[in-house]
């Protein structure tokens, strides 16, 4: 069996826009994922490690727990063997709290990527390959996130620019969601159900073509 490991926030956690409440598996694109690689004959486990909030590198002041280096070589010892680590992050690295641009989460996922491959496995494991995505920019947030992403969808200008030169120079595989969705009509960050099917049937066809170890 290959495992997959997706390593994100809100977004792929599946929370419903405008609700504290969340997608089920099968409606959420990490579970579209594992569905249709699994009808496709794979046998193929999808591991969801998706927290709401969670940065790049930074600290959230309000909620502890949220920079996704801390820990990160832990979860990928955890989870080995591991054929795949798929990392969607950065859309939180744009909350009001923090002054950052593009190039910041551009630094916070270049430090991702090389503590996954800092980690030391067990004899014979090999390393995994990585998927870079960069969410689809955000659009002028609503609701009870308004205020917490205030300004967000000027910060996020640039990041899947960022994120493709960076994957370029690091030999990571990318992902720009932009090219197949956008973020949520509903409140402006997040995905809505019909996105996440299309985003989970976008990332089946690229995982496809991925030579999984």
């Amino acid at each position: 069996m290959q495992h997959i490991l997706v390593y994100s926030d809100s977004i792929s956690w599946g929370i419903i826009p405008m609700s504290r409440n969340r997608f089920a598996f099968n409606q959420r694109w990490p579970g579209i994922l594992e569905l249709n690689l699994r009808n496709e004959g794979k046998n193929v486990r999808v591991i969801e490690d998706c927290l709401n909030g969670r940065r790049t590198m930074y600290e959230d002041a309000i909620r502890p727990g949220r920079n996704g280096l801390i820990g990160l070589s832990q979860r990928i010892e955890i989870n080995s063997p591991l054929s795949l680590v798929i990392l969607m992050l950065g859309a939180n690295d744009f909350q009001a709290n923090h002054e950052h641009t593009a190039l910041d989460a551009k630094k916070g996922m270049c430090a991702l990527i090389n503590e996954i491959r800092n980690t030391i496995l067990e004899p014979g494991m090999k390393m995994p390959e990585i998927l870079v995505v960069a969410p689809p920019p955000i659009l002028e947030p609503k609701g009870d996130i308004a205020t917490k992403f205030n300004g967000a969808e000027k910060k996020c200008i640039g990041l899947a620019e960022a994120y493709q030169a960076l994957c370029n120079e690091l030999q990571c595989h990318f992902f720009d969601a932009a090219t197949v969705t956008t973020s949520s009509n509903v409140d402006g960050v997040h995905f809505d159900i019909d996105q996440h099917l299309t985003f989970g049937n976008a990332m089946t066809e690229f995982v496809d073509n991925i030579n999984l170890v």
